[in-house]
């Protein structure tokens, strides 16, 4: 029998990564095409449409020549994509201006007044989050205020992936996960809101048709296929946003099931088969790449960042100690931590390096030692970063359980996740069983499966349940656990106790 192929492309910050997907689920090759990242002042960051075009089209190719399989044999395409970057389109559908990206932080005025003008409840109750200088509305407004000349030309709004699929198949697109990221989606009824665009004032036409993220969206125009190496006609499905595709590629996508992601930052995310909204919006409710389904998602700004931070700046033995022995300097550290005890001595970090987004939405959030003494040695310091880390992802389980959404599996992935001994770590802060899985393409392996959705008809879950496997499972230590719980009270106090301190710092300091 012929064997098809599908390829997922994940289009990140700085690379797009293009997998094949053969229709076991195996994957059977991979291929990263990087670009770069403009920041023409502090805070802004922006990226040229064109660039991801050119990198994409790259990255295709060079896969189909890496792996050897004829384009003919792809049968289906879908994509990941970094939320909430707004590309700015005319008329002719040519682009206006290089695209605000996620992690720019010019629109702070803009979210203020959206929040008066749509109203901070109302808000909060159609798009199931409040005004967040990343979102895409905000970067409309700032555009209508500071570029107007620009925005007068301004016929089409797209987010970054949604770009690229127009280019290959001349089709206007958006899925419903990565639409909750602009602030213009009605969360509840997957649909454009028009109370929130007309009252900002943007028009709902410049909006692309949404889809569900296993939908064929367009297919392959003939100039792209020759491009690409890729056959003309070849369905590409609407995809989604890279958090609800990271979530799928690990199989995040029934109730009980959450997954925390151990990046740079930590994400925690659980499947939700209502849709449902935190009052003080503390967690972001999105649409999952799951038809008809959402989730609910907690950001913890300096997850991996904090070990990150304290492997460059107190890891110079370690990190030698690594060179000469081949080893992973994380291992080095994480084994170095193992030797402190629990609760390392009555010593608590307090991660808030980058400020904090989940629970406590505060730029002026600063990190912490708090408890030390002469006892403590390097060891300490290394396991208290690593709890204070822990304790900071736990803080999003909390909200999420106090919402009502019982948790009965942890999924991780990323880095961190390849750490066992922080894995038993986070099973018995988080009182829950912790597992990882065989798949490890996060976002561009979730795209892959919408893709073989929408080609196949067979839908996401059962799909993601035929092709993950569980790999390890690692189950609390009830002593631990307890022993932790009181712990992880007294650090959940102290961002209260601390943050006047924190902001009369940072403002002395003249930070923001």
């Amino acid at each position: 029998m012929h064997m098809s192929y599908f390829m997922g492309l994940d289009l990140g910050t700085s690379a797009v990564k293009c997998i094949l997907v053969d229709d076991s689920g195996n994957v059977v090759g991979s291929h990263s095409v990087e670009y770069p990242l403009q920041q023409p002042h502090p805070g802004w960051a922006e990226q040229h449409p064109e660039d991801w075009w050119n990198a994409t089209v790259e990255g295709i190719r060079a896969l189909l020549t890496k792996t050897n399989i004829p384009g003919s044999d792809v049968a289906g395409i879908g994509f990941s994509g970094q939320m909430h970057g707004s590309v700015f389109l005319d008329e002719a559908q040519q682009v206006i201006r290089p695209a605000l990206l996620w992690c720019d932080q010019r629109t702070a005025e803009q979210c203020a007044y959206i929040e008066s003008t749509v109203g901070e409840a109302e808000l909060g109750r159609l798009t199931g989050n409040r005004a967040l200088t990343g979102f895409t509305a905000p970067k409309v407004i700032w555009l209508r205020q500071h570029e107007p000349e620009n925005y007068a030309r301004v016929r089409h709004l797209l987010l970054p992936k949604d770009y690229v699929r127009l280019r290959l198949t001349g089709a206007f697109g958006m899925d419903m996960a990565d639409a909750s990221g602009t602030l213009l989606l009605d969360v509840a009824h997957r649909s454009w809101s028009q109370t929130v665009a007309e009252r900002l004032e943007i028009p709902l036409e410049w909006l692309p048709p949404l889809f569900e993220s296993g939908d064929v969206a367009g297919h392959l125009l003939p100039e792209a296929a020759s491009l690409t190496g890729l056959t003309a006609g070849t369905p590409i499905v609407a995809g989604g946003g890279d958090q609800a595709c990271g979530a799928v590629g690990v199989g995040v996508v029934r109730q009980g099931i959450a997954s925390v992601a151990l990046g740079t930052s930590g994400v925690v995310f659980v499947h939700d088969d209502t849709y449902q909204v935190d009052e003080a919006y503390r967690l972001h409710s999105f649409c999952h790449g799951v038809p008809g389904k959402w989730h609910r998602m907690g950001v913890m700004l300096a997850a991996g960042g904090s070990f990150q931070w304290w492997r460059n700046h107190f890891a110079h033995e370690e990190l030698e100690r690594a060179q000469q022995e081949g080893k992973d300097v994380y291992e080095i550290l994480t084994s170095e931590a193992s030797t402190a005890p629990l609760g390392s001595e009555g010593l608590l970090f307090l991660p808030y390096l980058s400020g904090e987004r989940t629970p406590h939405p505060d730029p002026k959030a600063r990190g912490a030692f708090i408890g030390l003494n002469l006892r403590h040695g390097k060891a300490h310091l290394t396991r208290a970063v690593l709890e204070g880390i822990t304790f900071g992802l736990r803080d999003s389980l909390q909200l999420i359980r106090e919402s009502g959404v019982e948790v009965t599996e942890l999924r991780v992935n990323g880095g961190g996740a390849r750490s066992p001994f922080w894995r038993q770590m986070i099973a018995d802060i988080f009182g829950i069983p912790v597992v990882t899985v065989n798949s490890t393409d996060g976002p561009a392996y979730g795209a892959a499966i919408m893709a073989a959705s929408g080609v196949l008809g067979e839908d996401i879950t059962s799909l993601c349940e035929k092709w993950i496997q569980v790999t390890d499972r690692v189950e609390p230590n009830i002593d631990n656990q307890n022993k932790y719980e009181a712990y992880y009270q007294i650090y959940r106090g102290l961002y209260g106790t601390l943050q006047n301190t924190f902001h009369q710092l940072t403002d002395l300091a003249g930070q923001s």
